[in-house]
């Protein structure tokens, strides 16, 4: 694996305090929704995911009755076989159905580690699957299950609008087939601290239906009965949150599921900088007059920050017009480019405003950072 060498910022210990609080953050923000092993069954209960392992190429299930817009009930018993419970060696997840012939979306992170799952079914039934292929980027994964004839959802890849209802189908905590309900509380969310651990939790959909572990690659649906994210993570009450959930927008995970489906690879701009939160002591050592804007950690050599003459201590103010209010903020809005385009930074370092253009390249494959 190619080794990437790095220019860093001198003198860390300027940066630890912020750093040690985006740390602990993260730490509160990643709650992936990865649950862990089910919990007991009650005497004489029994789990459908103690069903009998069902045969390759099981026969379409009838056609949900039509429902009407805003009937959750319906819209649970429609969707409920499109959702699934995805069993690993370290815990469980959820997944949701992409194509009739045995193919599942999930996160990356339910299956991180592993090439075989097991994948279970809301009729009972419990199939072998093969990690197909992930991009860590995004968080996505596809699982190929060994069974086909399986009822696929409409995604729908325009956003939702905040304030519309909305149901999440899963397995938290192991309790396969739960539905929870709430309404979209926000858009374009990016959760503070996140980017100093991971790439994902950026541009996402914000909803107060509960999510716990567990339900993570599972479905956020509209009161149409269309799929319109894939949960990801959530705030635990432990850091103060009340219901604070989060999904990957459907729009970007067809976009990457394609992708993946193509060449086992999703394609991501990449400008080759550590970015870093931007505090009044950092700006004071930094000797710049800047109350806002990202700080350059460390520098890729050789790569498009580099060439643009981007350096470790340079402040990015904003990017093609866009204030860089936080790290994530840059996360997301990289997100919407692509290798080969041209971005426009406005910088500051020491006492000079730079103008500077970066040429955005492919995210080298050893390079999930």
């Amino acid at each position: 694996m190619n080794t990437v060498t790095r220019r860093e910022l001198p003198h860390p210990d300027r940066f630890r305090t912020a750093a040690a609080a985006a740390l602990l953050t993260a730490s509160l923000a990643l709650t992936a929704c990865t649950g862990s092993t089910p919990p007991p069954e009650p005497s004489g209960s029994s789990s459908p995911g103690s069903a009998s392992t069902a045969t390759p190429n099981s026969t379409s299930a009838p056609a949900p009755a039509p429902a009407a817009e805003g009937d959750i009930p319906q819209l649970v018993e429609n969707l409920a076989p499109s959702v699934v419970t995805i069993f690993t060696d370290g815990g469980l997840g959820s997944g949701v159905v992409y194509s009739e012939d045995g193919l599942i979306l999930t996160n990356e992170h339910v299956v991180r580690g592993n090439t075989r799952v097991e994948v279970a079914f809301a009729d009972g039934q419990r199939v072998e699957g093969t990690v197909r292929a992930t991009d860590p980027v995004t968080d996505l994964a596809l699982v190929q299950a060994n069974r086909t004839g399986l009822p696929k959802p409409v995604y729908q890849t325009d956003l939702p609008r905040v304030g519309e209802g909305a149901v999440v189908l899963g397995s938290p905590l192991g309790f396969e087939n739960t539905a929870t309900a709430g309404i979209i509380s926000g858009l374009h969310r990016s959760i503070p601290g996140s980017a100093s651990n991971s790439l994902s939790l950026v541009d996402l959909i914000q909803t107060d239906a509960p999510i716990s572990p567990g339900n993570s690659g599972g479905a956020v649906i509209n009161m149409r009965g269309e799929i319109i994210g894939i949960s990801e993570a959530y705030i635990p009450p432990s850091a103060g949150a009340v219901a604070l959930g989060f999904a990957i927008p459907a729009a970007t995970a067809v976009e990457v599921a394609e992708e993946l489906l193509a060449d086992g690879t999703a394609e991501h701009a990449y400008l080759g900088l550590t970015p870093g939160e931007l505090t009044p002591q950092i700006a004071g050592q930094l000797g710049i007059d800047a109350r806002t804007g990202v700080v350059v950690l460390a520098v890729d050599d050789d790569g498009p920050a580099a060439r643009a003459g981007i350096r470790p201590g340079d402040v990015l103010e904003s990017l093609e017009g866009v204030d860089l209010t936080a790290p994530e903020k840059l996360l997301a809005e990289l997100r919407n480019r692509n290798p080969g385009d041209t971005v426009g930074f406005k910088v500051k370092r020491q006492d000079q405003s730079l103008d500077l253009k970066a040429d955005l390249i492919a995210r080298p494959t050893s390079n999930t950072r």
